[in-house]
């Protein structure tokens, strides 16, 4: 009995490591069999080649000084100050525990998003790179003025009226 039970319970091990090393079925095979589904939204924009990232961060050690500078560090650092920007209070927690471990220099995310939050007038919910342009700035120089608002479009109309 003890033999019996020993045998199955090897065969499943075995069906689930098995089932553990087969690639799961992912969406483009899925994606292969039909068009999209009607409601399914495109991208924003397209991810930035990695080369383009490459030189992103290459820009800011050269502007930077000191460990955040680092290229896990502003990576990890500008990720915690967009998801606080977001509110996604949680996951920012989560990424400032890997921004914590790998040494990076705990003063520069208040002093960053201090800097986001003073310049919050020149960020354009509409414009999807405005938030990342800033966080990016306020990373690299976090005491950096505010640059100016935008113009108004046009002047205000007058109160008065010809009658």
């Amino acid at each position: 009995m003890f033999l019996r039970v020993l045998r199955i319970m090897v065969g499943l091990g075995a069906a689930i490591w098995l089932a553990a090393a087969l690639p799961a079925p992912t969406g483009t095979a899925f994606a292969q069999s039909g068009g999209a589904p009607k409601g399914a939204a495109k991208p924003a924009a397209p991810a930035p080649a990695p080369a383009q990232k490459t030189e992103e961060y290459a820009d800011i050690q050269r502007a930077m000084t000191g460990p955040a500078g680092n290229p896990e560090c502003a990576w990890l650092g500008r990720r915690v100050i967009s998801l606080l920007w977001r509110d996604d209070i949680e996951t920012a927690f989560r990424h400032l525990d890997l921004y914590d471990r790998f040494g990076c220099p705990a003063a520069h995310i208040p002093a960053t998003f201090r800097c986001l939050i003073l310049q919050t007038n020149t960020i354009d919910p509409k414009a999807p790179d405005s938030l990342n342009n800033r966080v990016k700035a306020c990373w690299i120089n976090p005491s950096e003025p505010a640059p100016a608002p935008p113009a108004a479009a046009a002047a205000a109309p007058s109160a008065t009226s010809n009658h």
